[in-house]
This record gives structure tokens, C-alpha cells and sequence, in this order.
């Protein structure tokens, strides 16, 4: 029997401060009219058999939950969590946080440095056991429990909430350095509307007397002290470093780059301001036109001479580097940084979710499309390269020497400024470069106000515009000390040390937290009332053992043999690596700080303090009975 709430004689007795009567499950249909259904005759499901408990509709995640009672025997109504307009704009979302700058760049040099397609083995392996199973469990959580990275914690494991507040504070470091990358690019695309591109030649004001056109037409030679005019561009016009004397004198602030900034921020506000409906949509352009920009660069680079040159460097096998410890390290990190688990984004976007879409087959598409872009992205660059190596008349080793942002901003920059059709090529690009930072920043910084929103709904719920507002301003002004001269060290010392080693953290005690104290058995049974069907023991071997063991080696091995820092000429001296470790430090140090808080404020004995601390609280703040309410 079901019977609408139409009137107060339909609920039993609910006086102010008493619980309302009855056993039941709570029924909101798309009119958002509340029911009561009869249920007096079962003994009521544990959490632990969710799985086999019937399916109901109310648009709210299910553990043992409440609905508020006024105290005049009238059901209190319950805001609708905002969702995707389309399925499409959810995996373009994913897809575009996940595919970003670092596919550019990153993978390329990954992959030759340690033995080109004999790297393709353990990058495989590592994403199979390790970074797969991760990307697919963040999926999992977020669209069960439908909350950000702070408040789930209370529906799995509350003595963990520490986890959230370190991924809002890593979040905020990332947004500090990674759009002030976007800014040297937004800076070399607005340089590049110009019918010949500046650095192509020497006879620019910031030109040195090292500067080494070997393009021209004239007979150059190229000698060890050689400067080529796309690095002089980067390095004294773009950043402006030779005004720096590195991390103990950083210099002043450069307009130039602060305006680039700021437009990039102000297209990123009015973008994520009402929150997924309007990101959904930006990203239809954000996340698609990467790809259409990398396959017109990719056909264009294997009609260069030359461009085979690259192809057989990039992925030429080296058998031997398999036995280098170094070598599956290299792969963790690059297809766990990849795919990016442990920054929130992936629960943010997934808690917007419809109950049961299916993850599973979105986690399995998007982390492949991920995968894939990376492959193709280092074509696109080592055809370049090949080319740039048949220009020199060098080995493409000696091309190959930059890494990171200075292989886009110098090597290729350069490779473009020297292609027929130029001004085009260079603008398509860091166009493209652009769209692929843009939408990571949208996914990283929604991360933060998803968390904060779920919270504090009682505060920001109704204030996302002000409250995103201010999320902008301060990552601007934290941005300031990337806009200074010396600001390209600030973005190497904190992409080192202030997301590395603590994203690995944070990921490995969310696995934990997951697998051993919410229950492998807990959170696949979860997953079976979303989709209806189990994962397999394949899945629950890799989130209770092997994902866990694939995160402490990483961050085992980062500890053991930190990165020693270099960029151009400059070699960081070794207090920034204790600075370094203080920055990453800080955000990780909420994790305990918060289970000491927890259990101090916990009242009980000390076991019971512990027991009560890592047990999952109700869903909604006010008990209702027995009722329980599962989320479609």
C-alpha cells in the first residue's frame, strides 16, 4: 500500500521535538510530492544490505537518513541537488579536466626519456591496476553520495574529513601557478596577430648578442653559446628572468602578464559563476577544440622534412630501461597525475550526476581518451622536433633537451614561427593550449566550490555568484608571485612540491579510508544499487591492495629521491627544497589534525570515540525515524 501525504491526518503524531512514528521509506516523485510507504512487516536493510533494498526516488544519497519534521505534523520539502542538462556535458567535463597541459607536454618527454615504446608496458600496467581502478572509484562516490569532498566524509568515514579540507588547500595552490602558465600563453597569442611572428628573428630590443637565427637564409652556424630567438623571447620578453635573481630576489610584478591573468580569470568566473548548467555548456568548445587544433598540427608535422626523425626517437624501444626502478615510477606518477583522482573534481562533477548513470562505462571511455590524447600528443610534438633536428643538422637528443613548458614555449614555438603559413599555425595553437588549461581550471576550482557549497549550505547555497567571486580574487592575488620576473621558478617550486607528494598522500588515505574502514563489501554494495550489478573481484582486489601499494611505492619513491630543481641557468639552492616540503606539508597537516580534533570533541570513552569516529553519521542533520532514503 502507498498512500499520499495529502493531509496531516496521513502522518502519524509529529510533535516538536518527537520523532514521527512509523517504519518506512520516504517517496518523492517528480512533483516533488512526499509519500509514506508502509514497510511495518520487514525488519529494515543495514547498511551493509543496501544492495538488495528496494529502489526509490527522492534525489537525495542514501546511508541511514532524516527528514526535517516543523513540529506540525507537515513534512519539511527538500531542495533538488542541480544536475547535468546532458550526459555529454558530464564526460566533455571529465574529459577536459583530464586532458590538459601536461598530455602536451608532459607524456612526450615521459615516454623518450625512459625507452620510448618500451614505456608503453608499464604506462599500460600502471594505468590498469592503478589509476583506472582509482578514477573509477572517485566516480563511484561521488554520484552515491551526491556531496563534495568535505561533507561526503561524514557519509563514509568522518574521522577523515581532514581529506577534503587538504584537497581544497591543494586545489588552491594549483590554481596559483597553472593559469599563470595560461597567461604566458594568452600572452604569446595575442603576440602572434602580427603578419611576422617576434620571435623569429635577432634584431628585437630584448635580443642579445648569443642570438642565432640558423632559419635565415643567410649561411649561420650554431655554436655551444648559441641562443635561438624563440628562447630569447620567452625567457627575456615573456617571463623577463635576466631581471630576477632567482627565488631570494623575485623582482617586480610584470603588467603585462597580470592583464593576461586577469582576462583568464574573468573568463573563468563567467563560466563556472552558476554553476555545471553553464560550465557544461562552455566545455562543448573548451574540450572538443584541443582536438580538432591537434590533428590539423599532427598532419601538418608529418609533411615536415624530417619528421620521421622524431617519430623513431619517440618511440624506438628500449628494452633495458624496463629493469630501472625509475622507469614504473615514472609511469605511476605520469598516468596517475593524468588521469588526476585526489583533487575533487572527479566527486564534484560526478555528485551532479543522475543516480544511476552508468561510471563505470564513463570512467572506462574518458580515462581511454585520456590515455589516447597523450599517445597522439607526443606525434604531434616529435614531428616538430624531427623537423627542428633536420634544420640544426643535430641528433633530435640535443632538440629534445627542454622539458616541460619551455618544450611548447621554445621548440615548438620556434618549429611554428618557421612553417609556411606561420601567423596561422601559432595562433590555432596557443589557442589550443588555452582551451586545454581552461577547462582543467573550471574542474579544479569547481572542486573547491562544490566542497564548500555542500559544507555551508546554510551560508553559500544561496550565494554561489559572491562566493565564487571571492574564490577568484584569491587565487589571483595568490597568483601575484608567479607574475613577478622570477615567477617561472615560484610555478616550478610549487608543480614540484606543492602538488606532487601531497595529492599522492591524500589519494592513498582516501583509498584506505574507502576500502578498509567504509568496506569493500559497504562500497560495492553501492555501487550495485546505483547500476545494478557488482563490481568483480578484479576491481576489489585493485581498491583494497593494489591501488593502495601503487600509491605509497610513488610516493615512496618521490620521498626517498626528491627532484633536484633547474631551470635555464638557474639551480635552486637547497633551502627551497625545505620550502618545498613546508608548502606541501600544509595542506596535508589538516588530515591529522582534524582526527585529533574529532576525537577530542567525540564524547565517550576512547574506543568508543574511535568506533563512533568511523562510523558513517546519517545522511541529513535531523533523524527521522527509520526512514531511509536512497538517491536516484
Amino acid at each position: 500500500e502507498t498512500e499520499p501525504l495529502t493531509s496531516k491526518k496521513d502522518v502519524s503524531d509529529c510533535n516538536k521535538g518527537d520523532d514521527c512514528k512509523e517504519n518506512g521509506l520516504l517517496v518523492r516523485n517528480p512533483k516533488s510530492a512526499l509519500r509514506l510507504v508502509e514497510d511495518g512487516n520487514k525488519v529494515h536493510p543495514s547498511q551493509g544490505d543496501k544492495g538488495e533494498a528496494a529502489q526509490i526516488s527522492n534525489g537525495y544519497s542514501g546511508v541511514q537518513s532524516s527528514v526535517p519534521c516543523n513540529g506540525m505534523g507537515e513534512l519539511m520539502e527538500l531542495e533538488d541537488r542541480e544536475t547535468w542538462s546532458k550526459k555529454i556535458d558530464f564526460l566533455l567535463s571529465v574529459i577536459g579536466y583530464a586532458v590538459d597541459l601536461g598530455n602536451v607536454w608532459r607524456f612526450p618527454y615521459i615516454c623518450y626519456q625512459n625507452g620510448g615504446g618500451a614505456f608503453l608496458i608499464p604506462y599500460t600496467i600502471m594505468a590498469i591496476f592503478g589509476g583506472i581502478p582509482l578514477f573509477y572509484m572517485e566516480l563511484a562516490l561521488g554520484q552515491y553520495h551526491r556531496n563534495g569532498c568535505i561533507s561526503i566524509w561524514r557519509k563514509i568515514c568522518p574521522i577523515f574529513k581532514g581529506i577534503g579540507f587538504a584537497i581544497c588547500i591543494i586545489d588552491l595552490y594549483v590554481a596559483s601557478y597553472y593559469n599563470t602558465i595560461m597567461a604566458w600563453a594568452f600572452y604569446y597569442l595575442v603576440s602572434s596577430f602580427t603578419a611576422e611572428l617576434p620571435w623569429t628573428s635577432c634584431t628585437n630590443a630584448w635580443n642579445t648578442d648569443n642570438c642565432t637565427n640558423y632559419f635565415s637564409k643567410d649561411n649561420v652556424s650554431w655554436s655551444p653559446h648559441s641562443i635561438s630567438p624563440a628562447e630569447e623571447f620567452y625567457t627575456r620578453q615573456v617571463l623577463q628572468v635576466h631581471r630576477s635573481n632567482g627565488l631570494d630576489d623575485l623582482g617586480g610584478i610584470s603588467w603585462q602578464l597580470t592583464l593576461c591573468l586577469l582576462l583568464i580569470f574573468t573568463i573563468v568566473y563567467f563560466s563556472i559563476w552558476k554553476g555545471v548548467k553553464t560550465s557544461g555548456k562552455v566545455v562543448w568548445v573548451t574540450a572538443t577544440f584541443p582536438y580538432i587544433i591537434l590533428f590539423i598540427l599532427l598532419v601538418r608535422g608529418a609533411t615536415l622534412p624530417g619528421a620521421w626523425r622524431g617519430v623513431v626517437y619517440y618511440l624506438k624501444p628500449d628494452w633495458q630501461k624496463l629493469l630501472a626502478t625509475e622507469v614504473w615510477v615514472d609511469a605511476a606518477a605520469q598516468i596517475f597525475f593524468s588521469l588526476g583522482p585526489g583533487f575533487g573534481v572527479l566527486l564534484a562533477y560526478a555528485s551532479y550526476n543522475k543516480f544511476h548513470n552508468n561510471c563505470y562505462q564513463d570512467a572506462l571511455v574518458t580515462s581511454t581518451v585520456n590515455c589516447a590524447t597523450s599517445f597522439v600528443s607526443g606525434f604531434v610534438i616529435f614531428t616538430v622536433l624531427g623537423y627542428m633536428a633536420e634544420m640544426r643538422n643535430e641528433d633530435v637528443s640535443e632538440v629534445a633537451k627542454d622539458t616541460g613548458p619551455s618544450l611548447l614555449f621554445i621548440t615548438y614555438a620556434e618549429a611554428i614561427a618557421n612553417m609556411p603559413a606561420s601567423t596561422f599555425f601559432a595562433i590555432i595553437f596557443f589557442l589550443m593550449l588555452l582551451t586545454l588549461g581552461l577547462d582543467s581550471t573550471f574542474a579544479g576550482l569547481e572542486g573547491v566550490i562544490t566542497a564548500v557549497l555542500d559544507e555551508f549550505p546554510h551560508v553559500w547555497s544561496k550565494r554561489r555568484e559572491l562566493f565564487v567571486l571571492g574564490l577568484i580574487i584569491i587565487c589571483f592575488l595568490g597568483s601575484l608571485a608567479t607574475l613577478t620576473f622570477g615567477g617561472a621558478y615560484v610555478v616550478k617550486l610549487f608543480e614540484e612540491y606543492a602538488t606532487g607528494p601531497a595529492v599522492l598522500t591524500v589519494v592513498f588515505l582516501e583509498a584506505v579510508a574507502v576500502a578498509w574502514f567504509y568496506g569493500i563489501n559497504q562500497f560495492c554494495n553501492d555501487v550495485k544499487e546505483m547500476l545494478g550489478f557488482t563490481p568483480g573481484w578484479y576491481w576489489r582486489i585493485c581498491w583494497v591492495a593494489i591501488s593502495p601499494i601503487f600509491l605509497l611505492f610513488v610516493t615512496c619513491s618521490f620521498l626517498s629521491n626528491p627532484p633536484e630543481l633547474r631551470l635555464f641557468d638557474y639551480h635552486y639552492p637547497y633551502w627551497t627544497t625545505v620550502v618545498g616540503y613546508c608548502i606541501g606539508t600544509s595542506s596535508i597537516i589538516c588530515i591529522p589534525i582534524y582526527m585529533v580534533y574529532r576525537l577530542i570533541i567525540t564524547p565517550g570513552t576512547l574506543k568508543e570515540r574511535i568506533l563512533k569516529s568511523i562510523t558513517p553519521e546519517t545522511a541529513t542533520e535531523i533523524p527521522f525515524g527509520d526512514i531511509r532514503m536512497n538517491a536516484v
